[in-house]
């Protein structure tokens, strides 16, 4: 039996078009005819031989085959990516200033600073974990060249990027039933007439969340309390998880020991959304600046499942 060798150039086009979900756009943003891109895909089909798209409404959507081949298509461009970043952009020199909050560190950082050194260890990064009104002022110093702020109706003028993603508001809770069984709790899960103010594990002030959660709960009339508050996220997930109270975060790098709610089964506001921007400073035109943003950009994605 031959031995089958995918195409890059098709395995691309194949992702794009799942991904814009369509095909058409997928030829306008790759530079070629429509017609090119549907006998790329008849090829790949015919090399994998099993349909890869179906009909669905006036629609396609991926087969099992295709949703097998199209995450080993992900991991294939990746790696060929990375090749020709790392043979390209091997004399790469310089320093970039990147700034971020503390769920984003987490959850992220490390893998963005594997793939970008191996690819580039001649370009150093100084990567600064802090606050949302921090990072926003030090931008606005010219203090990085990238920095990855949530927008929650703040003012980012100063800001020149990219959009990343947008992510729901969550309330969020313990875990563990053990922490589930504090008075409070049990009075939330059971729709119980509130006997006490809700209690809140909130950044401390100045923090946007803060104002978010509070006039949610008041437009609601539900009372509330500040039950703990500290400049540390780990912190606030440690007393999240020991039954403290219920915090609010977007469902991005939340830890095992912390879970979200439903908020209609507990009577619970619905809150906003927030965006997550990619900040470009001074000097963002910059090869190295460049490639890191395009690294953090693929890697959140990845994060959250939607690469």
């Amino acid at each position: 039996m031959a031995r089958v060798l995918y195409d890059l150039y098709v395995l691309r086009s194949f992702c794009t078009g799942v991904e814009l979900g369509s095909f058409a756009r997928a030829a306008d943003k790759l530079g070629r005819s429509t017609s090119a891109i549907s006998a790329q895909l008849k090829k790949l089909e015919a090399q994998c031989g099993t349909p890869l798209l179906r009909k669905s409404g006036r629609g396609l959507v991926l087969t099992d085959a295709g949703e097998t081949l199209r995450a080993y298509a992900h991991r294939l461009l990746e790696l060929n990516d990375q090749a020709v970043a790392a043979v390209s952009g091997s004399e790469l020199r310089g320093l970039v200033r990147l700034g971020l909050q503390e769920d984003l560190g987490e959850s992220v950082l490390p893998a963005v600073l594997g793939r970008f050194s191996r690819a580039h260890p001649r370009v150093r990064i100084e990567a600064t974990v802090a606050r949302s009104d921090e990072l926003r002022e030090r931008f606005a110093l010219g203090q990085f060249e990238l920095a990855l702020l949530w927008d929650v109706g703040m003012d980012l003028s100063c800001l020149r990027g990219e959009h990343v993603m947008r992510l729901p508001l969550q309330w969020i809770g313990p875990a563990s039933a053990q922490a589930c069984d504090a008075p409070w709790w049990r009075r939330l899960a059971e729709g119980s007439p509130a006997e006490e103010p809700l209690p809140l594990v909130l950044l401390d002030a100045p923090c946007p969340l803060r104002e978010i959660v509070t006039a949610a709960l008041q437009r609601q009339g539900t009372a509330w309390r500040y039950a703990f508050n500290s400049a540390s996220l780990t912190a606030l997930w440690a007393a999240t998880a020991a039954g403290l109270g219920l915090s609010v975060r977007t469902p991005f790098g939340l830890p095992g020991h912390v879970r979200p709610l439903d908020p209609a089964a507990l009577g619970l506001p619905a809150l906003p959304s927030m965006d997550l921007m990619l900040g470009r400073g001074r000097g963002s035109a910059d090869p190295c600046v460049e490639r890191l943003a395009g690294i953090l950009v693929e890697t959140i994605r990845e994060h959250m499942g939607l690469a």
